[in-house]
């Protein structure tokens, strides 16, 4: 499966709208794994990495931020701006996280635990690995 832009349900109401994820259902993963960033300084960025086995599940639910994802060849930016609507991140895929508007929150729901030993930081390796 390819990162993608899944659209999550919305449901309407004059009291104020709602959305929510549901595992194995919305996503193609069962939720191991949530958090959140937020409080971005300007022209910083997050992520930059890639992880061996985690997939990875990424919604603003306030503000925005572009997700740079990048298969070792190709790279491709998808500006996350809308809390009904998702990018779903397969494992083995550089991500880096820029761009944070005033006041942004990233949620992330990953398919694993945290392990340390799951990342890949340095960008030539990963190359190297995804050939």
């Amino acid at each position: 499966m390819n990162p993608q832009i899944i659209q999550l349900p919305k449901i309407l109401d004059h009291r104020g709208n709602l959305s929510f994820i549901e595992s194995n259902y919305h996503i193609p993963f069962k939720i191991e794994r949530t958090f959140w960033i937020f409080d971005v300084p300007g022209d910083e960025s997050r992520g930059g990495h890639a992880y061996k086995n985690t997939e990875e599940f990424i919604v603003a639910l306030s503000g925005s931020f572009d997700v740079v994802i990048n298969d070792g060849v190709n790279e491709t930016i998808f500006h996350m701006n809308r809390s009904y609507y998702g990018l779903y991140v397969p494992k083995m895929m550089w991500r880096e996280m820029r761009n944070f508007s005033t006041n942004s929150l990233a949620l992330v729901l990953t398919s694993t635990p945290y392990c340390a030993d799951d990342y890949i930081r340095d960008f030539n390796l990963y190359k190297q690995q995804v050939k």
